[in-house]
C-alpha cells in the first residue's frame, strides 16, 4: 500500500512504539546504544531488514547514539511499510540493548519573504550549495542533512520586521514548553491567531520565528 496515512492513523500506528514521534511527515526516533558495536549491528540489521522489505529508512550514527527517521518519498508521507519498518527495527534496537534516547524530534527552516520567489531562489541555492531546477518550492539540500528553505510571496517590501524567518517544527506537546521558554529568554509573543498550527515570535530586536506543530501540515 502507498497510500499516505492521515496523521490520526500514523498516531494509532504507532501507539505500541514509545520513543517514536511523528514530524514532519516523518517517523523518528533515536537510541543509545550499548556500545559502538552494537549500535553498528543496530544499523547493519536495519539495512538488512530494510532491503528485505524493500523499503529504507534515513539513518544517522554518531558515537554510539542512532538516529532513524522513516517515511515513503515517493508519497511525501507516512504509508504502512514505514509503519512495519518501525516495528522492525524497534524489535532489533530490543535485541541489541538499545535504549531510546531521552529527546524530542526538532525540523528547523527558513523562510524568506519576497515579492518574486523566481529573482532570489538562485541565489540562495548557488550560496547554500543545494539543488535548484527552476522552481523556487524545489529548492533542496542534497544530502537532507540542512536547512530547509522556503519563500514567502509578500506584496512587496517587508516593514517592521525581517524579511528570513526561522520555521520550527516541533511534536505538539512540545510547543508550549518551548514557547515559554523563548518568553522567558526575553521574547515576544507576535500572535497566536493561528495556534495551534503555528505561533509567530520575535526576540528583543524584532526578529521573528514561529513555532510549528505537525497540524500545520495537514496530516
Amino acid at each position: 500500500m502507498t497510500d499516505t496515512l492521515s496523521r490520526a492513523d500514523t498516531l494509532d500506528a504507532i501507539s505500541d512504539l514509545p520513543g517514536w514521534s511523528l514530524l514532519t511527515g516523518r517517523l523518528h526516533t533515536a537510541y543509545d546504544a550499548p556500545d559502538v558495536p552494537a549500535a553498528i549491528q543496530l544499523v547493519q540489521r536495519a539495512f538488512e531488514v530494510a532491503e528485505e522489505l524493500d523499503h529504507h529508512p534515513d539513518v544517522d550514527i554518531r558515537y554510539k547514539q542512532v538516529r532513524v527517521r522513516c517515511s515513503t518519498h515517493s508519497v511525501g508521507g507516512v504509508t504502512t511499510a514505514d509503519i512495519d519498518l518501525a516495528h522492525r527495527i524497534e524489535q532489533l534496537a530490543t535485541e541489541v540493548g538499545a535504549a531510546h534516547l531521552p529527546e524530542t524530534p526538532t525540523f528547523t527552516d527558513v523562510g524568506i519573504d519576497t515579492a518574486d520567489a523566481g529573482r532570489i531562489a538562485p541565489f540562495w541555492a548557488a550560496v547554500l550549495g543545494y539543488d535548484y531546477d527552476g522552481d523556487p518550492n524545489s529548492l533542496n539540500d542534497p544530502f537532507g542533512t540542512r536547512l530547509g528553505v522556503w519563500f514567502q510571496v509578500t506584496d512587496g517590501a517587508s516593514t517592521g520586521r525581517n524579511r528570513p524567518h526561522f520555521d520550527v517544527a516541533v511534536v505538539p506537546e512540545q510547543a508550549q514548553p518551548r514557547i515559554d521558554a523563548a518568553l522567558a529568554a526575553g521574547g515576544r509573543l507576535v500572535t497566536d491567531e493561528f495556534a495551534p498550527r503555528w505561533w509567530v515570535l520575535a526576540d528583543a530586536d524584532g526578529n521573528e520565528a514561529c513555532i510549528c506543530t505537525e497540524e500545520a501540515r495537514g496530516y
